[in-house]
């Protein structure tokens, strides 16, 4: 099964599907250098007075707790819980682990097994959907449909997607030990770990002439791969472009400016507004791809940030129509910075708007053309969305030679 069927078979909404491979995941920031923090921080004197219990505890544990104590894992568990108390599922503290395997995501390479899994609604069961060719897990027998039970031992059933992701990779060369429920029974894998690379940007040419573009993540090179495939698909001999970034749940802002400015000569891409009431406006960079054919752009629930923010300026400045179901509604941006234990701090910085005004946070992006769609794992069926794009771009060409042929 190729990765873009893989992508098209996911369905259920959870955080986000994920890949064992991992998805970039709503990053939509940008990574900074490691913070170097060291000695008394510069905090605020009620700052300062609202953490003084926090060091009378880990003292207090330090010198007291009956058993001997890692204090790192202490500190992790404070770092954690400092985060976690804003109440906002977009800011996050990774530990060094967690930190370096969201970092791989979005340069497109990754140390596991090669699953792409989804968390039943009903069950709260992990279940894979789809297993990309060539894999580890491929090779060792592990197929769509088999939900996880164990790893390593450990009971799966209590694991979010990600805590589970956080264990199955590993360094290449290691195994990790799955057990699978498939149907009612156990099987038992040894799996290794390898390196790989996902692929970013599939492209083909469809039947009526129409170039086809997905783009899976807003990694570093996504602008790179974009315009490699462009040239590929020779896009303005072509009777449109259909772009698609349906499951593609973000990645770097820097990334979505280069790749919406392949599409929009001018103009305003997004308006940043942060707390303190200012704003920042990113204009086009002057990269225009020349692209001269009509574009469709093509989303759904699961397409999220950056994938929002492109559509949502390319919607606004009509440079495209935008097909598919309302997307997710993340209107929010992150800063990513790596701490001085080798871990990280994932932290909601500003509010995006689209070039309009309009704050899509919890609303999604409404297509110009909605067309729902109830997705199963049948490799068969048909993707009515796209099939949807491809009677839009048929319905302009048949106007467009109308109108040559009979001119008024």
């Amino acid at each position: 099964m190729s990765f873009k069927r893989i992508l098209q078979s996911k369905v259920v909404f959870t955080f986000a599907t994920l890949l064992i491979i991992f998805g970039a995941g709503f990053a939509a920031g940008t990574f900074t250098t490691v913070l170097a923090a060291q000695g008394q921080p510069n905090l605020s004197e009620e700052a300062q007075q609202a953490f003084a219990p926090l060091w009378d505890v880990v003292n207090l544990i330090e010198s007291a707790y009956i058993d001997d104590v890692d204090m790192a894992t202490v500190a992790d568990g404070a770092l954690r819980g400092a985060v976690d108390s804003l109440g906002d599922q977009f800011s996050a503290y990774m530990s060094a682990e967690e930190y370096d395997m969201m970092a791989s995501d979005l340069e497109g390479e990754i140390e596991g097994i090669g699953v792409v899994i989804r968390t039943i609604e009903e069950t709260g069961q992990i279940e894979v959907v789809g297993v990309l060719e060539g894999t580890p897990a491929q090779e060792s027998g592990i197929q769509a449909g088999d939900i996880f039970a164990f790893v390593n031992d450990e009971p799966v059933d209590a694991m979010s997607q990600h805590d589970l992701a956080v264990r199955v990779r590993g360094p290449v060369g290691t195994t990790v030990d799955i057990t699978m429920l498939r149907g009612e029974e156990l099987i038992d894998f040894v799996v290794p770990r390898a390196r790989i690379i996902v692929p970013n940007v599939e492209s083909e040419v469809l039947d009526g002439n129409v170039a086809y573009l997905q783009l899976n993540s807003f990694s570093s090179t996504a602008r790179q791969d974009i315009d490699a495939a462009l040239a590929e698909l020779d896009v303005n001999s072509r009777n449109g472009l259909i772009f698609d970034l349906r499951d593609n749940s973000g990645g770097l802002l820097s990334a979505a400016i280069e790749v919406a400015s392949a599409f929009i000569e001018d103009g305003v891409i997004v308006n940043e507004e942060f707390g303190d009431g200012s704003m920042q406006v990113y204009e086009t960079d002057g990269t225009y791809a020349g692209i001269q054919v009509p574009v469709v752009v093509l989303v759904n629930e699961l397409s999220a940030s950056a994938s929002e923010l492109v559509a949502g300026a390319m919607q606004d400045l009509e440079v495209a129509e935008v097909i598919g179901q309302t997307t997710f509604g993340k209107g929010t941006v992150q800063t990513w910075q790596q701490l001085s234990n080798g871990g990280g701090i994932r932290l909601t910085i500003a509010r995006w708007l689209t070039p309009d005004g309009t704050w899509i946070h919890e609303q999604g992006v409404t297509p110009d053309v909605v067309i729902p769609w109830e997705r199963t794992f049948d490799p068969d069926e048909l993707d009515v969305q796209l099939q949807g794009a491809l009677d839009y771009l048929g319905e302009l060409n048949q106007i467009s030679v109308s109108g040559e042929a009979n001119p008024s």
